[in-house]
This record gives C-alpha cells, structure tokens and sequence, in this order.
C-alpha cells in the first residue's frame, strides 16, 4: 500500500514536471531560443559544476523551512501561506534579540536568536491558527494579509526605530556584527542553514511519522469531523500546527539573519515564503520529500543568472518556470486515486 502511494505521487509529480517543463519550452520557444539549449544551461547552472551546487543548496535552505511553513498546517487540512510575513518577522526578532546579546557568548547567542526568532515566527501564523479556530476567519487570507503586515512592520522599523544610518546603500537594521555571523559547513560554499533546514525537514518527518500527534493530526486533515467524533483537541491541533509551520519559516529569517545578511531589510522579501508554497504542494505535504523538492527549485533559481548572461532571458523567467510548475502541481492533484495500476488490489 505505501509503495503504490509513493509510486503515484512519485509518477504524478514526474508528469507535472515534464508538462512544465514542456510548457516552459514553448515560452522559449516563442523567444526565439532553442529550448534543449536553454535547458542544458538549467541543469548546468543548477548541478553542472561544485559552484553551481552550493547555490543550489544555499538557495534550497530558506526553501526547506518555508515549506514546512505550509506543509505541516496542510496536513491538519489547512491552507497557510504565511510564510513570507512568518520569515520576515523571524528575522527581525533575530536581528532584536541579536543586538541585546552582542556581549554573549556567540554559540548561546545565536541559538538564543534561533529561538527568538522561530518563537516569533510561530506566533505570527499562531494568530491565524486561533483566528481560524474561534473566529472562523479563513486561514488562507488571514495569512496573506499577515504577509503584507509583516512585510509593512519591517520597512516601518528599518526606516525609523531601529534604522542604522551607517547603512547607504538602502535602509537597514542595525547590524548583530560579525561575532554573530555562523560560517560554512566545512569543505563548502555554504552556509549552516543548510544543515538547519535538512534537521527540521527530519523532525517534522518523525513527528508526523512515529508519534500520536502526527496520527492525529492526519485524522484531522482527512476528516474534521471524524476528528472531532474521536474526541481529539482539534483547536489545539490547529494552533500547534499553526505554530509549528510558522517557527519553521521564522527560523528561516533567522538563518538569513545569521548566514547571510546580518542585518534586516527589505533584502530578506526574495520570495522564500510563497515559493515554500510550491515546494509543500509538490513535495505531497511530506516532510522528507520537502528536502529534495527545495533542491530542486534553489537550483532552478540558481541558474537565473545563467540563463540571462547567456540567452538574454530576464531574471522573471526563472519566475515563471515555477508558475508553471505549480499550476501543473494542482492539475496533477486532480488525478490522485484515477489510476487502477496504483490502487491496491480488492479481495
């Protein structure tokens, strides 16, 4: 039974590949380019070379993180995409708590701005999680409006209150210094968010896998009724989830705090968050799978580059293959359950 599962969401996804990628070459094709050319230019600016990878898998760690962010609520049967609003908010927590610790020790510090960090990123979808559940208020938008609060709170704080006017280029937080900065993982080019994502990515699996809270949460995604009639916390079920996948992206800004920007600004608005959307939807919800899917798409938007020294093509054009990519993902969960070959055999 669960190899036939793996096996029709392993084909079905497959198949929504290849018809975006067959819709993707057709757009190529209109700009007058060869669309094998533009891509063996994907896969080489993807995997082709060591450098190429470590911007792959750099570009894959926020992505793991934000697509727990959807993919956890998903299985209790709601439709979070709050990631963008939970990862800007965990950032500027992190860069707050980062900057009251400067005279700690750096492990405790930064661990203590992880969870900061992630704490305030599973608050931030926590409010819709209890929206949802005593008020009714629709979850979707709730989290989509929270992304635009979100992103309207940190430009007011980099502009104003917490502004560091050393900084030229555009307006930015103060900065946590260099002591709080983690490194590489040995050996590469990339940083520890890496091993972050990857971790999570593994006790999210083991939660919903080995644990009665994951059965019941399940339960809760395939029937809240059934739910309800088997006398679960289904409202506890909700916030927990809620605040669970909203930790998840918190952490994320926190990694790209750490890792990357050491300040916040508007740098940290890239798309992580709604692109999580797409890793949790092609990745089927499961936690283990989020960590290839995010793989994959850090290396479609590491070959963006590529693509336009070399065929001229816009930076959106990455942008694009990923649209295209989700709307062959939702057809293709139309056809779950239609195949015989996948069904398990009656008695």
């Amino acid at each position: 039974m669960l190899v036939r599962s793996w096996a029709e969401t392993a084909a079905i996804s497959a198949a929504a590949l290849l018809a975006a990628l067959v819709l993707f070459g057709a757009f190529v094709v209109l700009r007058g380019l060869s669309p094998l050319e533009v891509y063996a230019a994907l896969f080489l600016g993807a995997f082709g070379t060591w450098f190429s990878i470590e911007q792959t898998l750099t570009q894959a760690a926020p992505l793991m993180l934000t697509g727990l962010c959807t993919a956890l609520p998903a299985r209790a049967g709601l439709l979070v995409i709050g990631g963008e609003g939970a990862l800007v908010v965990g950032g500027v927590a992190a860069v707050l708590a980062g900057v009251t610790l400067a005279g700690w020790p750096p492990p405790l510090a930064v661990a203590l701005m992880c969870v900061t960090g992630a704490l305030a990123g599973g608050l931030w979808i926590g409010v819709a999680g209890a929206l949802r559940h005593w008020r009714g208020v629709n979850e979707t938008i709730c989290t989509l409006l929270l992304n635009y609060i979100a992103i309207a709170v940190m430009n007011h704080l980099v502009t104003g209150p917490i502004r560091d006017f050393a900084q030229v280029l555009k307006p930015a937080s103060w900065s946590i210094g260099e002591r709080l900065m983690i490194g590489e993982l040995p050996g590469t080019g990339v940083h520890w968010g890496l091993a972050f994502g990857v971790v999570a990515c593994l006790l999210t699996w083991g939660l919903m896998r080995h644990t009665t809270f994951g059965f019941a949460v399940d339960i809760l995604g395939g029937n809240v009724r059934a739910a309800q009639t088997a006398g679960l916390p289904v409202g506890a079920m909700v916030l927990a989830t809620c605040f669970i996948g909203g930790a998840a992206a918190g952490l994320a800004g926190t990694i790209e705090i750490v890792a990357v920007h050491g300040f916040a600004s508007s740098s940290l608005v890239v798309g992580y968050g709604y692109a999580g959307i797409l890793v949790a939807f092609l990745a089927r919800q499961n936690p283990l799978a989020v960590v290839f899917v995010a793989i994959l798409l850090g290396g479609i938007s590491a070959s963006g580059g590529l693509l336009q020294r070399r065929f001229g093509l816009p930076d959106a054009a990455t942008l694009v293959l990923r649209g295209l990519l989700f709307v062959a993902v939702l057809a293709g969960n139309t056809l779950y359950g239609r195949f015989k070959i996948f069904r398990s055999p009656t008695v």
